[in-house]
């Protein structure tokens, strides 16, 4: 194989498809002279966010929360504590995206709610992925075909198989930051962004003996 000669193609693959997640970031806050009082706004806020993902059912794929904090504030100059404040941030995974429009509504109308997404992706490991990878191996031994048959020569063996990254199917935001108010209605227009999957592979195999006339 060593004095057979060789050829290595780069090949390419590129789609857009639908997202298969949407990201929701919510984040409930309180604030009082009391401490106690910031810690029951929260358990009762976050309380009320619990129940309304329930309601949402499956089309609820994951919650996360993400931090829990509660700090003083302090008067300039001073130690003196003249308040303290609150936050709970969780992160929402949304597969069924028809009812998304009406879920980030009602999230809005919680209580001291800041809602930010939705951020679109793909679920880790995506078929999409795989898909765009076989397509750029095909399209790289369609290469080296072209390649050999120029030299009257055809592909014997293959040598190797090199990934050079995929990219792509991250999340892409878009921006619908809001915060809690505003009257009912049905719910945001929601249209999903496709999402760019990309691979790129260099592909090296063996030809016959090229038949090269002069």
């Amino acid at each position: 194989m060593a004095d057979q000669p060789t050829i290595a193609v780069r090949g390419e693959a590129f789609r857009e498809v639908p997202p298969e997640q949407a990201i929701i970031s919510v984040t409930l806050s309180a604030r009082d002279r009391e401490r106690e009082t910031v810690v029951s706004r929260l358990l009762e806020r976050s309380a009320a966010l619990h129940a309304l993902l329930a309601e949402a059912g499956d089309a609820i794929e994951r919650r996360e929360t993400g931090g829990v904090r509660v700090f003083p504030e302090l008067k300039r100059g001073s130690e003196r504590v003249v308040a303290y404040t609150g936050n709970v941030d969780t992160t929402v995974t949304v597969a069924d995206f028809e009812p998304l429009g009406q879920l980030l509504l009602r999230l809005a109308a919680l209580e001291h709610a800041a809602v930010a997404g939705p951020w679109w992706q793909l679920r880790p490991g995506s078929r999409a992925g795989s898909d765009v990878r076989r397509e750029a191996i095909t399209d790289a031994l369609s290469r080296a075909r072209e390649y050999a048959a120029a030299v009257g020569a055809r592909i014997d063996k293959l040598v190797e198989i090199a990934d050079e990254g995929a990219g792509g199917g991250g999340p892409m935001f878009r921006n619908l930051s809001i915060d809690a108010g505003g009257p009912e209605s049905a719910g945001f227009e929601i249209d999903p962004q496709p999402q760019t999957v990309q691979a790129s592979v260099t592909v090296r195999v063996t030809i016959t003996e090229p038949e090269l006339t002069p």
